[in-house]
């Protein structure tokens, strides 16, 4: 019940010995994720307390990796640091890295995910909440009480709509919740979780949000259309918001007609998507479609 991360999953923290990899850490550890280490060049050797558990600090990527197993790496350092950070974690080979910082550059964005893609990493982020599996892992900063483990699968571009819909829907459950953020140029897309959605035989109903800018939206719709057979419900952000500016993430600009939010719901509901108009709506829609999937599966 789960896609890129499960309870098998080791995580270092590049950045643990930082005020927001600290607190993070011990969200994630209380959580029950595996954490099996920070990274800190100028900490190598000591570790850092959480509770009733010492995290060892390693010297690099892979350094930790190698004495531990680790498969994941969330980051949580400065825009300027973001890049090497990434690099390092890709040259050394691990699987998935989760970029929580917000404010990276775009140009080195684009560097870092072009150069994960052709090494075989899974970058999610940057600008992200991360990714939680409920009841497994949580990998970033995603609340871990708002949701118990189910067979919803979850993708958004916007943190803070994540954790309403989770809160909405919190009696159904989820399988997996993917933050992917919402800058210009992202390492994992809709596309991709859908995809990996779609094949993950425990996730019985898919819920995408959007946000105004750019066409991501549009692009999953037509993948929906030729690849998506369980039934997906949606959500976008800013139908109120004025033409031409930058809303909240960096990716959310409106030009013209494109990038609207109406383009974007018209798009997905063309392909049998159902959009809410209100968090609160969608998640009436969600239980509705799951209502109406058991009551064909039964009849």
């Amino acid at each position: 019940m789960a896609i890129y991360l499960t309870k098998e999953s080791k995580v270092l923290v590049q950045g643990m010995t930082g005020g927001e990899g600290r607190k993070h850490t011990r969200r994630m550890l209380a959580a029950g994720t595996d954490v099996a280490g920070g990274v800190n060049p100028r900490k190598a050797g000591r570790s850092v307390d959480f509770d009733d558990r010492a995290v060892p600090v390693f010297g690099s990527v892979d350094d930790g990796m190698r004495s531990t197993g680790a498969d994941v790496s969330v980051v949580f350092v400065p825009p300027a640091f973001v890049r090497a950070a990434v690099v390092e974690a890709v040259d050394a080979g691990i699987g998935l890295v989760v970029v929580i910082t917000e404010g990276v550059p775009v140009h080195d964005s684009v560097a870092f995910t072009a150069y994960a893609r052709s090494r075989g990493t899974r970058i999610v982020g940057p600008n992200c909440p991360g990714l939680i599996t409920p009841g497994q892992s949580n990998a970033g900063i995603i609340p871990a009480d708002i949701a118990k483990p189910g067979r919803i699968g979850l993708v958004s571009k916007s943190g803070t709509l994540t954790y309403q819909l989770m809160y909405e829907l919190r009696d159904i459950g989820f399988s997996t919740c993917v933050g992917i953020g919402g800058d210009p140029v992202v390492g994992t897309t809709h596309i991709d979780c859908l995809a990996a959605f779609q094949d993950d035989p425990d996730t019985e109903l898919i819920v995408l949000i959007g946000e105004i800018g750019g066409d991501a939206e549009e692009r999953a719709a037509a993948y929906i259309r030729e690849h998506v057979t369980k039934p997906v419900v949606g959500y976008i952000a800013g139908f109120t918001a004025p033409e031409g500016r930058t809303m909240g993430h960096a990716g959310a600009i409106v030009s013209g007609s494109s990038g609207t939010a109406r383009a974007k719901r018209e798009a997905l509901e063309a392909v049998g998507v159902g959009v809410g108009g209100t968090p609160t709506e969608t998640a009436r829609l969600v239980l509705a479609r799951l209502e109406a999937e058991r009551d064909v599966t039964h009849s």
